[in-house]
């Protein structure tokens, strides 16, 4: 706690265009009334046209970043983002286990929508065997559910498909797998899957909103659980409550620069301006 404000912690990649990455997590978290802590992980050059370089943070920094902010601060919810290499994923598990950081919500963030690699696959086998059995919910698009279930990603066509991934990347360790949807193949809806190890899928409908804007979602919907986690909710709950939250980002988002804009974490406060 920070003058009675629950403190918020993301550990992820920066992104200069300021749509995604910890920009993202940070307006979110600000959003939900929470003070924001930062671990950066890598520094990407990126804009709406895709990513131009990148450069991972040492090992040492991002474990002594997430360090100084657990022993001083205090964490009351965590979030990853993107890791970049197996190095860096080993040193925020070791932190995550040190300092007793939990909850703990990953967003297994390996390639971008424009097909940019942003984990290496040693950094995957590392999450799969040691990062998703601390993490309290794991948020998935589907082809990551893909890769975390050693699936191929065009066999998830249908909601059966998508359940079997998600049992797959339950069984894995999280508490909670939270598949989104928005990849699916259907016109009409945005469903996601929400599956707890041993129990049967919970669908999240949603419409599916017509929006070219997307640049973010991901991050704002992990960045709203790990909010909601922060200040009390349960985990069912805060993946319910973040779905709506980055359901209203999306349709208010940003037109910027000449590719895909960013959804709109602030879009509360600016409905009200």
């Amino acid at each position: 706690m920070t003058g009675g404000m629950a403190i918020a912690l993301t550990i992820a990649g920066t992104d200069s265009g300021g749509g995604a990455g910890v920009v993202a997590d940070l307006k979110t978290f600000q959003a939900h009334g929470l003070w924001g802590a930062v671990a950066v992980t890598a520094v990407t050059a990126q804009n709406t046209l895709g990513v131009h370089a990148t450069e991972a943070v040492s090992p040492e920094l991002v474990r002594v970043q997430i360090g100084s902010v657990a022993s001083d601060l205090g964490v009351a919810a965590a979030k990853t983002g993107m890791l970049a290499t197996a190095e860096v994923a080993e040193a925020v598990v070791e932190a995550v286990r040190d300092f007793g950081i939990t909850p703990l919500v990953v967003d297994p963030v390996m390639v971008s929508t424009r097909g940019d690699v942003l984990l290496s696959a040693e950094g995957v086998d590392v999450m799969r065997r040691h990062l998703l059995p601390l993490a309290t919910v794991v948020t998935p698009n589907l082809a990551e559910a893909a890769v975390l279930a050693d699936v191929d990603v065009d066999d998830l066509t249908d909601r059966r498909a998508v359940a079997d991934a998600a049992r797959a990347v339950a069984a894995l360790g999280p508490g909670f797998v939270l598949v989104t949807g928005g990849h699916l193949d259907d016109e009409l809806a945005s469903p996601d899957c929400l599956v707890v190890a041993g129990e049967e899928p919970v669908w999240l409908e949603a419409p599916r909103i017509a929006a070219r804007h997307t640049h973010g979602s991901g991050c704002v919907l992990s960045a709203a659980i790990c909010a909601e986690l922060a200040r009390g909710m349960e985990p069912l709950h805060a993946c319910v409550a973040a779905k709506h939250f980055v359901e209203r980002a999306i349709t208010a988002g940003v037109d910027l620069g000449v590719g895909p804009g960013a959804v709109d974490p602030g879009w509360e406060r600016h409905a009200g301006a």
